[in-house]
């Protein structure tokens, strides 16, 4: 799909965007053109995606921080933009996960998922605002299914999730007079990504995801990038405010059923 659009002479920034998911968005954009900025907390993961990235051709910068300090992405972006210019589309895809019950995860462990996914999500968005063209900067949150399903073993991530969902509703409203979209892109299962990594470990488990899935199989983070390409171009310019799965269906029943069945199997 990446063909169908142009995004050159444009600005994208994607916060995370050094690996999984948030990686293959940044290099989709900047395959289509875009001048690119990225954030992650991993100085290294940071260089090898600004060289990555830029095999495309165009300008990629990026910078080391940590999402839930908003003074530091703040200061990122603002670096950032000061070298490219005012931002067409900012991505917000931060997250981290793991597989823990309620009675046993720690008061730490659930906030940490939530700082990253939440409070991060608010980091990016408000520090990008500023920075945003208006009229017609698109803003893009990555959300997950457990923002709408409760899952077991998944408590941390379907609060933080919930709430990203409405901040980037809340944030269509007040944004959406300036001219500025904001939207939400709800990946299922993708392969190749640490998250999946740490959720399905085994292949017993993989296989089992697999299963749950209408279509049969995983997503890719180019499908993600697609997604997102399309909601950040002119084909979507009165889509606002809308959560988008992109999960081969997972969210219609098989979601939850699946992290129950991992819970039975990982208590044995």
């Amino acid at each position: 799909m990446s063909d169908l659009f142009d995004y050159s002479g444009r600005t994208v920034f994607v916060a995370g965007g050094t690996s999984g998911i948030n990686l293959g968005v940044a290099r989709a954009f900047a395959q289509a053109g875009a001048s690119v900025g990225v954030l992650s907390r991993s100085p290294d993961k940071v260089r090898a995606a600004v060289d990555s990235i830029g095999e495309s051709g165009v300008t990629v910068l990026g910078f080391a921080a940590d999402v839930r300090d908003y003074e530091a992405v703040a200061q990122g972006i603002g670096a950032i933009c000061g070298e490219i210019g005012e931002l067409d589309v900012l991505v917000s895809g931060a997250a981290g996960n793991f597989p823990a019950a309620v009675d046993t995860m720690s008061a730490g462990a659930f906030a940490a998922v939530v700082d990253i996914d939440l409070k991060g999500t608010f980091n990016v968005l408000r520090a990008g605002r500023e920075h945003l063209r208006a009229p017609g900067a698109s803003v893009i949150t990555i959300s997950a299914p457990q923002s709408t399903i409760p899952m077991a073993m998944q408590a941390h991530a379907c609060a933080a999730k919930a709430g990203v969902d409405m901040l980037t509703k809340c944030a269509a409203l007040e944004w959406g007079h300036h001219g500025i979209r904001v939207n939400a892109v709800m990946p299922g299962p993708i392969e190749d990504t640490e998250g999946m990594a740490r959720l399905a470990p085994t292949p017993q488990m993989a296989d089992l995801v697999t299963r749950s899935v209408p279509m049969g199989r995983y997503g890719t983070a180019q499908e993600i990038a697609d997604c997102c390409l399309w909601l950040a171009s002119p084909y979507a310019a009165y889509v606002n405010g809308a959560i988008i799965p992109v999960d081969g269906g997972w969210s219609l029943g098989g979601a939850s059923e699946v992290f129950t069945a991992m819970r039975n199997m990982l208590a044995g």
